[in-house]
This record gives C-alpha cells, structure tokens and sequence, in this order.
C-alpha cells in the first residue's frame, strides 16, 4: 500500500484538482477500491478528450503549413 503523500503526488502530477484529490483521499480511506477507480476514470476520460481536442489543433496547423508551403511552390 502506498503511503498518503506518494499518492497526493500522484495524483497532483496527473493534473488532478484539489476537489478530486481530496474526494480520492476519502474514498482511500474507507477502501472504497470501486468509487476510487470511477474518479480516476473520469479524470482519466477528461484527460484524453483534451489530447484530442489539442491533436486536432496541431492537426489544423499542419495543414496549413502543408497548404503554405503548397501555394509558395506554385508561385
């Protein structure tokens, strides 16, 4: 088991907010293994739809530095 701090870290490195850690830490402490996984779930979900959202945006520059490049060919 790890100790409290190790896992407040954690969970600060994953980007979790204060509300969240401190809602874990409770659930920890009651060994609430099932409401524990939900909230690391959910961050985790919330996570990977900004990675999308920002791999779309780095998609859409891409593009138009492909389409920049394109155009000054052609000229």
């Amino acid at each position: 088991m790890k100790r409290k701090k190790d896992i407040i870290l954690n969970l600060e490195a994953a980007g979790c907010r204060p509300a969240d850690i401190s809602c874990f830490m409770k659930y920890y402490e009651c060994s609430d293994l099932n409401k524990e996984t939900n909230l690391l779930d959910g961050h985790r979900r919330q996570l990977l739809g900004d990675l999308h959202a920002v791999q779309k945006q780095i998609d859409c520059l891409d593009y138009l530095v492909y389409e920049l490049k394109k155009e000054n060919i052609n000229e």
